[in-house]
């Protein structure tokens, strides 16, 4: 979906304006077709190199970045930035424009799933939480939604409003975030106006995974009763607030096993267990199988 939010939007404008605005190339690190993890195989025009040239460059980056993005990919990024315009992040690919230092000293995003780690990873870089963010010629933007949003930005910078308002409609889309809005674990969609009290009770779930909240204190907390969250909870969701916060964290720790190599105890930690039995027990229960071997096979 990233790399349909990236080139539809680029498409669509040419179809609005009946006339070439964008033209690109889709490069790989090595030349080759790239496999998604979907199993589509996406056609390339060449291999990506230090002697890339154009206007905008845009680093699409999924997952197990390291077997395909090494050093000679990094060197390359490095080398070649300096002949684009802008030159974006999308997805995982902030990870490589920070790893070859591009945006050391300036603000960036990523995936919600990641920013914990991108800030540890790379302490000097700002990281915000931000749907996409603009910072002098880089940009990163935090997942498929968020990159169309920020196509939308660069036509309307460069062609103007009209043309961007055009291609949004193209695919029935309202613009409805700006790049700065927080991007937020649950997509609530039109539950934030629908219910904004059962809203605001996720939303604080989302901030203390780590450190998960008595039922009592969550709706103290979201300014209601306990029974009151507790019927909310259940005419909207059909669950109870108790049982939707804790597959809220191991959702998060199921994450943190299948895409990182930390210690079981420390996913088990960030995700607020205190006991390893207990959130191997848990796990089990919502997964059929334990955090190991479900690493096992995930691997």
């Amino acid at each position: 979906m990233s790399l349909a939010s990236v080139l539809d939007p680029m498409r669509a404008a040419n179809r609005v304006a009946g006339k070439a605005l964008f033209e690109w190339d889709i490069l790989s690190p090595a030349g080759q077709p790239v496999l998604l993890t979907c199993g589509v195989s996406i056609a390339v025009d060449g291999m990506f190199s230090a002697r890339a040239e154009g206007d905008v460059l845009l680093v699409i980056g999924g997952f197990n970045l390291e077997r395909y993005a090494g050093k000679s990919f990094v060197a390359s990024l490095q080398s070649c930035a300096r002949h684009f315009s802008v030159v974006a992040g999308i997805e995982s690919g902030c990870w490589l424009l920070a790893r070859s230092g591009l945006v050391n000293g300036r603000t960036a995003t990523a995936h919600w799933e990641e920013l914990e780690d991108f800030a540890l990873a790379f302490p000097d870089v700002s990281v915000r939480a931000d749907r996409f963010v603009t910072d002098g010629k880089f940009w990163t933007s935090g997942g498929a939604s968020p990159t169309f949003d920020m196509m939308l930005h660069m036509i309307r910078q460069r062609f103007g409003s009209a043309v961007a308002l055009d291609v949004a409609s193209i695919f029935v889309y309202d613009e409805t975030h700006a790049a700065t809005d927080a991007q937020p674990l649950v997509s609530l969609g039109r539950m934030e106006a629908l219910d904004p009290a059962l809203a605001r009770a996720i939303r604080l779930m989302e901030r203390t995974l780590d450190r998960p909240l008595s039922i009592v204190a969550l709706a103290l907390r979201a300014g209601q009763s306990q029974r009151k969250l507790e019927m909310r909870f259940a005419k909207a969701l059909g669950i109870s607030p108790a049982a939707y916060y804790l597959r809220l964290r191991l959702q998060a720790a199921h994450r943190l096993v299948g895409d990182t190599q930390l210690p079981v105890r420390e996913i088990a930690l960030r995700c607020g267990f205190d006991s390893l039995s207990s959130f191997s027990r848990a796990f089990k229960h919502l997964y059929g199988e334990s955090p190991l071997k479900s690493r096992r096979g995930r691997q």
